[in-house]
């Protein structure tokens, strides 16, 4: 499950609302996580796989995005929208996208083969919100760095992972930012800092 998606999702550690208009109804959701070409969200709208929706959000203070989605996909009151959109709001959501991920609130983890090595990447937060996929990855795909360089804030239980991945997988923490590498150097000098009980992620 490498990830060559042309348009990398990202995940929030605090999803944004999304006001969804739908045959003449409106109703609201959560951002699950957002793309350049759509959105994941939840939502109790009855909104049907093919029809679209009108979908309207700001992602932590941006300007206000206003675009239609067609519905993709469901499982539950999980809806898969792609957008139907102009440049301009493609500039809007790629803007919103980078300050998020500058601020530390929204995160993209992705997987690469470099070198021979796979090679997790993690850009944005590093927060428990990465927690399924961070695990997905660590024990599905299987991992043998992470590149940290791209990381502008750090909660602990992003921390957690990165000790579990090290101490329980063998796996090597690769290039790191300075907001990360600061974090780290305070986790492996806490007592108990290296040992696999410090590295609880459940």
């Amino acid at each position: 499950m490498i990830d060559q998606r042309r348009h990398q999702r990202i995940r929030f550690s605090m999803p944004p609302v999304v006001t969804i208009g739908y045959g003449g109804v409106v109703g609201s959701g959560e951002i699950e996580n957002l793309s350049l070409s759509g959105l994941m969200m939840r939502t109790d709208l009855p909104l049907v796989v093919g029809r679209t929706a009108g979908c309207e959000f700001s992602v932590f203070g941006s300007p206000v995005i206003d675009v239609p989605a067609v519905v993709v996909s469901r499982v539950g009151n999980l809806y898969g929208a792609r957008f139907q959109t102009g440049p301009i709001n493609q500039i809007l959501i790629e803007d919103a996208i980078g300050s998020a991920l500058t601020s530390g609130k929204a995160s993209i983890l992705s997987v690469h083969e470099l070198g021979g090595k796979k090679v997790m990447r993690i850009v944005g937060g590093l927060v428990g919100a990465l927690r399924n996929d961070f695990m997905h990855s660590l024990t599905r795909v299987g991992v043998d760095e992470i590149d940290l360089s791209g990381v502008t804030a750090v909660e602990q239980a992003g921390l957690a992972l990165c000790l579990a991945a090290v101490n329980r997988h063998g796996v090597a923490i690769g290039a790191q930012s300075d907001v990360f590498g600061g974090a780290w150097a305070l986790a492996q000098a806490m007592p108990g800092g290296n040992s696999p009980e410090s590295a609880s992620v459940s």
